[in-house]
Formats: C-alpha cells, structure tokens, sequence
C-alpha cells in the first residue's frame, strides 16, 4: 500500500481493518462542512495569518535574538496553520495560499541552525536545548513541524517545507534515537510525527524513535520539580499498562495516537490493546455528551470516573480534536462504528461550539453550563486559555486551539469513508464525492437536518463490491431501499449495514435514519447531572440559550416535563443557518420561599411554586452567538 494524501496513511495495509483515502479521493461538495470548509480557505485562514504576525509567532522565528513574544511553543502554532494551508492547497491550489506557504518556509529555513534544529524561544537564550523537556516543548514543536511539512508533500508534491521538517527530525534522532538519551518531551505530540514520517519516506529510523518515545514513558523519565506530576506528564504507568487516561487531557489523547500508529506499522498488539482499553474508559465515564473531554481546569485534565460537572467543565477544544484523531486512527485498526460514532459526536457539537459561526470568534474550553452571563470577548487582545468570556475570542495568548480548528477542517475528507478487499464503508453522512479507484460514488444528503442519505454509483468498477453504511448508535428503525426496492436493514456486529451487489452506474441507495427529539440522562454516578436531562435530535445535542426564553424566565430556575411532547421547528435563516429547534414544556420555579436560607429539613420543604412556560433549545454549536447569555444543557427533569 502506497503513502495516500491524508493526515493518516499507512505503509502497510496488513494491520488496517480498513484503509484510508486521501483528500482528493473524498470530497466535500457542500452541506454545513463544506460551506465551513470554504470558510475556513476564505476567512479564516487570512484570519490566521494576521494574528500570527500580530502577536509576534512569526517574529520570533525571523529574530532569534532578544525577547520572545508570547508563549515558548508559539512555534507550532505557525506549524498548524501550515498545515491546514497545506491541506487546503492539496484539494484545490491557490496562488495566495502558496505564496503564504514560501513566505513562511523561508523564515523557517533561514532560522534553522546548520545542524536542523529548530526553536525561536530556545534558540532566542531563554533555554537550553534539550536540557529541559518536561516543560519546554521542543519535541512537541518539532513534531507539528514535521505534521506540516508531509502535509505540504502530500498536498504538493513540494519538498521545500518537507525539507525544513526532515532536517529537524533528523537532528533530533541525532540526539535521541538508539537510547543516547532516556527522556521524552512532556507533550506527547512528536510520536505520531515520527510514524507519519516514516510513512512518507520509507525510513525506519523515524518509526523505532517513535517507539523508542513511546517505551521511555511512564518509567518516571521527566523531573516534573513542581510543575503538576508524573499523571499529568503520562510518566507514572508504561504505556502498554495503563488502564485509563489521566493527566493532561490533550497530551494523553497525542500520545494514544502515536501508540495507535505505531501499532499499525509494527503489529504489537499490546500497544492497540492499551489504547482501547483506555479509550473505552474514558468514553464510559470521562466524557460529556458533546463530546468534550477532560473535565479539570487544574492541569486541563482528566478527572475521576463520572467527575463531569457541566458548569465547571474545560472541555479544552485541542482535547475534542485529539480525540477525533484517536478515534480515526482506532476506526483504521478495527473497522468498528463506535469509533465513526465519537467522531460525529465530537465534530456536530463541541468542535462546531468552538468557533463563532463567522469562523473567526473561538473557545478554548467549552462549558456544558454558563449560570451568568459574563462579558463579551475583547476583539483587540488576546485572553488567557481558560475561563471562556461571553462570546468567542478572535485569538488567544495560547493559541493552540484555533489552528487546529483550522487542520481539522481543511483535512476532514480525510474521516469520511474507508475501502477494503470487499469494498467502501462510509462513516460519516456528508455531501461529497468518493472514489476508491475503481469505483466512485456520490453522496447527498442535508444530514443531521434530517435523516435521509442518498448515495449514488457513478463508476461501478468490476466484478461486486460491498458499500457498508454506518447506522449510529443513537438510531432505532433504520431502512434502506437499492433502486427503490427495500434491502434487509440489519446492521452488523460493527454497527454497518452492508449491501453487497454487482454495482452498476446509476445505482441508488436511499439510506434512512429516523432522528426524533429524545431526552438522554447522564449515568447514575455522574453526581452532577442526576436527575436532569439533555435533548438531543440525531447527532446533534441541544441546550436553553437565556436569549430565546420567555421574559423573566431564568434558565438556572427551570425544569423540562418529561411527560409532555418535544415539539420540531425549522428556524430559516437563524444564525446562518436553516437550523430544526425544539420546543418543550418547562417549569419555571420561583424559588422565593427559600429566602434567607440555602437548607432546609427535609419534612419543612417550602411549597414548590412555578408557572408552565414553552422552553426553546437551540443545537449546542450555536449557543453564544448573539451576544453574552446563560446556557445550560442537562436540564432538571420535572
């Protein structure tokens, strides 16, 4: 199997359960992603680009002398922009997009030092190379350096940023690679760097650095002197141990990737038993139902089993991501539909939250609940990471989340649909093109608005070929009709319906999956959403907005009647959107025979007193869009 144009593309095809296609192979031809795709090219990109030279990223790679503007990894944030350009210009070239890509290659190239290493703080005085890795990011740099230089190959066929990528790679198996050093960077990142790498160019060196990354973890290899602990840094259990994630919610996700890539080149079972075993943990019991993860500010980690409280949740927008990339690299290994079902979970609420829907405004974490309405973001300054403002920021003194935002996007063809032996598997319901090859396909569809997919053969290939359908996990009653006629809709123990024929040109497969408004409850244990509810429709989860309530009603102060009907309405044109609301019978409580007191026996309760009043939810990804307001999703069942 040849290296393909995408984020993921392994060498060999021997430890895939399916294969990956590259982004010119699936395209977006519309729908809600690829109108954000056009976006992210048009606006945000241009967006980017400003603020990197704004806030001094870019600077510091052109004057490596005096002070460092921003934070000591600003480095790869100008790396993650190159890669979402990069991916943009692999799908369809543009001259300003290249022209952006020279620009910034030759500041890398001229700041690089003769031996390939590469790092505007370090090389500026304010570190001493390698000689402090638990915090200073070096290797983590390094690692989103190489992500945009194969990028660039791939979307090109250019070496020129290629070059600058493998030069640094190079220089840090010089230092690393056969055990000259015993330690590790204390932001896994680099690791699934290393393996792409190796995938690119055939070179193995590149791979056992990766695996010679992944062994040294956990073996207490990082003085964390003070800064959080071994947890926080995935020091304290050996990779291939670890039951659960913990510590920092980004850098255990990066490092499961690499774990999960350097079991599909080599084999080794343990490595891909580990990742899902901690996958499934975290899935059960560390994640909310937009699909946000790590619940801690503290350390922007993983809590406790069921330690999920919405109000105080950090659901770092980085964390999401990585997740997604976890996620698709685990749907390459075993082929299973749960995997496809988190992706979607993740990128319909949380990651489509993270930004305004100008695609220029961004959270960095993403709380399920805001009480009060707090003030709106600055547009001329950058807010620290945490404690998300009223409205989306333009950009951030730590900036990670908004260019990967920007990758994601750019490269999302790449999570769409799968070959094999046997045939296509779609995974997720976008308007797009497919072609495997031999056969291509098309997909139309307004998903999630409703539930009706439709996929057209348009080159049928030799010989019959299956075409598995993803049924998620949340949908009961699914149907499925080949040219009108129906077809036998019993998914398969990995969550496909599979049609196998000889396919002909013109061929049409109407795909059906029913997305009534459902209540969902949160596990007995997650203490905090006890008793409460979330509505949910298809993928897409809902919240009360204070905005769209009526007068005088506190969103803190309500409570849904679950016994009463949820009702469905078209909102044209809101937000940009033509999104489907949900309308549902509420209890607005007046607490007011509590004055005085926070407690009470529990045989003198006050009377309870409220007034039924009609709630609207909005989908979760547009809330705070039309200015500062109170938002909750799981709301008390009445």
């Amino acid at each position: 199997m040849t290296s393909v144009l995408g984020p993921v593309s392994p060498r060999s095809a021997e430890h895939l359960a399916v294969r990956p296609l590259g982004l010119r192979d699936a395209v977006l031809t519309g729908g809600f992603w690829g109108r954000w795709q056009q976006v992210n090219r048009e606006v945000t990109t241009p967006h980017a680009l400003g603020w990197l030279e704004r806030d001094g990223s870019v600077d510091n790679l052109r004057r490596l002398a005096g002070p460092h503007r921003g934070l000591w990894f600003s480095d790869s944030d100008v790396y993650k922009v190159l890669e979402a350009i990069s991916w943009d210009v692999g799908r369809d070239p543009a001259a300003g997009l290249d022209a952006a890509v020279s620009d910034l290659t030759r500041v890398l190239r001229a700041a690089q030092e003769p031996d390939g290493y590469l790092n505007s703080n370090v090389q500026a005085g304010h570190e001493v190379q390698w000689n402090n890795l638990v915090i200073s990011h070096e290797l983590y740099c390094i690692g989103h350096l190489i992500q945009a230089g194969v990028a660039h190959r791939r979307g090109t066929g250019g070496d020129e940023l290629f070059d600058v990528a493998r030069r640094a790679a190079d220089c840090v198996v010089t230092e690393f690679a056969d055990r000259r050093r015993k330690d590790t960077d204390g932001h896994p990142e680099i690791e699934m760097a290393l393996v792409e790498l190796y995938r690119e160019t055939g070179d193995a060196t590149y791979l056992d650095l990766a695996r010679q990354l992944l062994d040294v973890r956990g073996h207490g290899v990082l003085d964390a002197n003070g800064h959080f602990d071994s947890t926080y840094f995935q020091d304290a259990v050996p990779v291939r141990e670890q039951s659960t994630v913990a510590g920092h919610a980004v850098r255990a996700l990066y490092l499961l990737c690499g774990v999960v890539d350097v079991y599909l080149e080599t084999g080794e079972r343990a490595l891909l038993d580990s990742a899902l075993r901690q996958w499934e943990s975290m899935t059960a019991t560390k994640t909310y139902l937009t699909g946000a993860v790590g619940s801690r500010f503290d350390g922007e980690a993983f809590g406790e089993e069921y330690e999920l409280p919405p109000d105080l949740a950090y659901g770092e927008t980085c964390a999401t991501i990585a997740n997604i990339m976890l996620c698709w690299r685990l749907q390459l290994a075993t082929g299973e539909g749960r995997f496809a079902d988190a992706i979607e979970r993740a990128l319909y609420n949380l990651l489509a939250a993270s930004t305004s829907t100008d695609r220029t405004g961004f959270f960095y974490n993403n709380p399920a609940q805001r009480r009060v309405a707090r003030p709106a973001a600055a547009t001329q300054t950058r807010p620290a990471r945490a404690e998300a403002p009223g409205t989306r920021p333009p950009w951030f003194a730590c900036a990670c989340c908004p260019p990967n935002i920007m990758r994601t996007v750019a490269s999302l063809g790449g999570y769409l649909a799968t070959y094999s032996d046997s045939g296509v598997q779609l995974h997720q319901y976008v308007p797009a093109t497919i072609r495997t090859g031999t056969v291509t396909i098309a997909v139309e569809t307004e998903y999630p608005r409703d539930g009706a997919i439709e996929v057209s053969v348009l080159e049928a290939g030799d010989g019959p070929w299956t075409l598995a359908l993803r049924v998620p996990g949340w949908c009961r009653g699914a149907t499925v009709s080949v040219n009108g006629t129906p077809w036998p809709a019993s998914a398969n123990a990995a969550g496909y319906l599979v049609i196998e024929r000889q396919w002909r040109v013109g061929d049409r497969v109407a795909l059906t999956l029913p997305m009534p408004v459902r209540l969902t409850v949160a596990h007995p244990a997650a203490d905090a959403m006890r008793g409460a509810v979330a509505i949910e429709r298809g993928p897409v989860v809902y919240c009360l907005e204070s905005v769209d309530q009526p007068e005088a009603v506190d969103v803190n102060r309500v409570e849904l009647c679950v016994d009463e009907p949820l009702h469905e309405q078209v909102r044209e044109g809101f937000l940009g959107e033509d999104p489907i609301l949900v309308t549902a019978t509420g209890l607005a409580r007046d607490d007011s025979g509590w004055a005085g007191t926070g407690w009470a026996d529990l045989s003198e309760l006050p009377p309870e007193v409220g007034r039924r009043v009609t709630l609207t939810a909005i989908p979760y990804h547009l809330w705070a869009n039309r200015g500062p307001s109170v938002m909750r999703v799981f709301i008390p069942a009445r």
